[in-house]
């Protein structure tokens, strides 16, 4: 694990790069690599994600910089920003329900090709997948997801990059940091190691490629 300046993490970031983001309506979403993706001018991203959060929040704010590419998430309803430019054809947006979304990330993770899930099953969510039946009722193949990315926020990380989340936050930032190549994270507080008890280590600092500096 590294510690690095914001701006230095953001410029391992190139053009094109696929990027799993935390965050649950923007709580939990590493906001100052946000900013920075927007003041570096990235471009072609494709986010995976739970949410487009709202405009000028978050993940919104990528959506309002025209940063991205494509979105996979389970819900932009609060973003009318992300629904303009799906209708005008600006950006693909590939909508998974909540509890498939996440466990699809976890399954690439955990080094799975995929989960079988009833969800969706019978709807528009089936088209283009293959449908397999175990004892007798029927499943939806859902194929793992990875990231060249994880932009992950925790609440505390000790100096060796040991990460806890606080309450809500926490949401999707430890499994997206099990499902991509290079772990980039943010904290609220950067603590000597000790501070954060074995039991409370969430994301454990093998996992952590890059700690960014509070500044």
């Amino acid at each position: 694990m590294k510690t690095i300046a914001v701006d230095q993490a953001v410029e391992l970031i190139p053009n094109g790069a696929s990027l799993m983001i935390g965050g649950f309506m923007g709580v939990g979403t590493p906001e100052r690599v946000v900013d920075e993706i927007v003041r570096q001018g990235k471009r072609e991203l494709t986010v995976i994600a739970n949410d487009t959060a709202s405009p000028g929040v978050g993940i919104g704010k990528l959506v309002g910089a025209k940063a991205l590419r494509k979105v996979i998430a389970s819900h932009i309803g609060l973003n009318p920003e992300t629904q303009q430019q799906m209708i005008a054809g600006k950006m693909a947006v590939d909508l998974v329900p909540q509890g498939t979304l996440i466990e699809r990330i976890r399954a690439g993770g955990f080094g799975l090709g995929g989960v079988l899930t009833p969800t969706g099953v019978g709807t528009v969510v089936e088209e283009g997948k293959r449908k397999i039946d175990v004892d007798g009722k029927s499943y939806l193949l859902e194929t793992a997801l990875h990231a060249d990315f994880a932009l992950v926020h925790a609440f505390l990380a000790d100096y060796t990059g040991n990460l806890s989340y606080a309450l809500t936050a926490r949401n999707f930032n430890p499994v997206i940091a099990m499902a991509a190549e290079t772990v980039i994270v943010t904290a609220e507080h950067m603590v000597p190691v000790g501070v954060i008890s074995p039991d409370h280590v969430v994301t454990p600092a093998a996992i952590v490629d890059y700690l960014v500096t509070n500044e």
